[in-house]
């Protein structure tokens, strides 16, 4: 038996064979026209799906749902609209059934991959490690990861399966009373309330967001929509998507992160020079107040889809109040300009994004001309203690619990309070637990996490009692 530790993203077990992943083989990109193509692909679709729900099945009878939920998702992945857009435009290209099939994945695949490790797991509530390094000859052993304590075991005994299935059954199990919470409130014992909205950053997350009983929105991250493309995408495109999400949600709040985007996410057509720190880089509100045609078609889709919903605009990366006012100025002209050209739209909700020291030291004159702060600690983090957390050796360097940070978003939740606005958090420590209750204490309105975190969060909550003094 190999025993490896990591670092634990999510607090599961898995048990099953490894598989090293192995480049497909290629195939050929030109096809003998559209038809001709797509009649292939629409009988291997018929095909596949019938497979998937026969594995579905036999999976759900032998294994569990749990384990079952990778094939429903892989079945879902070949009904998802903007797969079978993506496929077809290809097909409309000349392209061979397989390659528009191939392509379209690795686009979202790469799309996938501008997460990162820890956003990634959470997402979709997969038990994980990094840190761990896979070695090509375990291609095909049965391994266990050990996704409380941050253990690989490759080939493990029959003492650490048992140990392991056991503690996998109480997991399923506690998962299992988190489905009674669907529709109750995340209330302390002693009254004390907090809204848990979802992270998310497609359309396929804001149905897991609603699957886990999330009572809105509080971070999409808009970027996909710009993100492994050949230009940028167009207003109606971008309303489309957001339109759909509202009408997902109904009335529950959503939150539209705007572009995040930097060196480091790529989008080549914007014509980024490579940088030796993004982070610190030409990104974000950075990019969209020198590119404003590119920020004011983002706004105009926004305010358009306002009106199928409860729409907010949040806007990254701000460190000054001219910034903020630059915003505003922009907004009111973009609101003017579609009232003026006849189209439907609404003013919205506009929050900004406390990621930098510089606006939490300057909350206090930020506040009165927003109607919220959201937190986003996995960058104030980063900047207060600069520790880059992209970097693996200064892990110990980046402690999120660091009294500084601390600190920091307690200042901004009582300077937005004064100012009469709500403050939530949207960075991942709005799902740690070791920090709920002094959340709570501090007055923070909302705690935004990953979808699968949500019912997990809201039990959490209801167990505390801070005037009882379990926080």
């Amino acid at each position: 038996m190999v025993q490896i530790n990591g670092i634990p993203i999510l607090a599961d077990i898995a048990i099953g064979r490894i598989r090293v992943y192995q480049e497909p083989q290629s195939a050929s990109e030109t096809g003998r026209g559209e038809a001709f193509e797509r009649s292939r692909l629409e009988r291997a679709l018929a095909q596949v799906g019938e497979r998937l729900g026969q594995l579905y099945e036999k999976a759900l009878r032998e294994t569990g749902e749990e384990e079952a939920a990778i094939l429903e998702i892989h079945q879902m992945l070949l009904e998802d609209e903007d797969f079978q857009d993506a496929v077809n435009e290809r097909l409309a290209e000349g392209c061979s059934a397989e390659y528009a099939v191939r392509q379209a994945g690795e686009d979202i695949a790469q799309m996938f991959s501008e997460m990162d490790d820890n956003m990634k797991a959470r997402t979709l509530n997969i038990p994980a490690l990094v840190q761990a390094h896979i070695q090509p000859e375990w291609d095909g052993k049965l391994a266990v990861i050990d996704g409380v304590n941050g253990v690989l075991y490759v080939d493990p005994n029959q003492e650490i399966l048992s140990a392991m299935n056991q503690v996998k059954a109480q997991i399923q199990q506690r998962r299992c009373q988190l489905q009674e919470l669907k529709g109750k409130k995340a209330i302390t014992k002693d009254g004390r309330s907090v809204l848990i909205y979802a992270n998310v950053g497609s359309l396929y997350e804001v149905e897991l967001a609603l699957e886990n009983d999330a009572e809105g929105i509080g971070l999409f991250r808009s970027e996909f929509l710009y993100l492994n493309r050949e230009e940028l995408p167009t207003e109606e495109e971008q309303y489309q998507i957001y339109r759909k999400t509202l009408e997902l949600m109904d009335d529950r709040r959503v939150i539209v992160r705007t572009m995040d985007i930097g060196a480091d996410k790529k989008a080549d057509y914007l014509h980024l020079d490579a940088e030796e720190n993004p982070a610190l880089g030409y990104r974000a509100i950075r990019i969209c107040l020198d590119r404003t045609d590119v920020f004011r078609t983002q706004l105009r889709a926004l305010l358009r889809a306002a009106v199928h919903g409860n729409l907010s605009i949040m806007y990254p990366m701000i460190a000054s109040l001219d910034e903020v006012l630059e915003i505003r100025e922009i907004v009111q002209s973009v609101y003017e300009e579609l009232r003026s050209e006849h189209i439907p739209c609404r003013m919205v909700e506009q929050g900004i994004m406390i990621e930098t020291p510089a606006a939490a030291i300057m909350s206090d004159q930020l506040a009165p001309y927003v109607d919220f702060f959201s937190i986003g600690t996995n960058d104030l983090t980063q900047y207060t203690l600069a520790a880059d957390r992209q970097n693996a050796r200064l892990a110990r360097y980046s402690d999120p619990h660091h009294p500084a940070v601390l600190r920091l978003i307690r200042r901004v939740v009582e300077e937005g309070h004064k100012a009469g606005i709500w403050v939530g958090i949207c960075g991942e420590l709005g799902a740690d637990p070791a920090l709920t209750g002094q959340f709570l204490e501090m007055g923070i309105d909302e705690l935004s996490a990953a979808p699968g975190s949500v019912l997990g969060l809201r039990a959490h909550v209801r167990e505390l009692d801070l005037a009882g003094g379990t926080p």
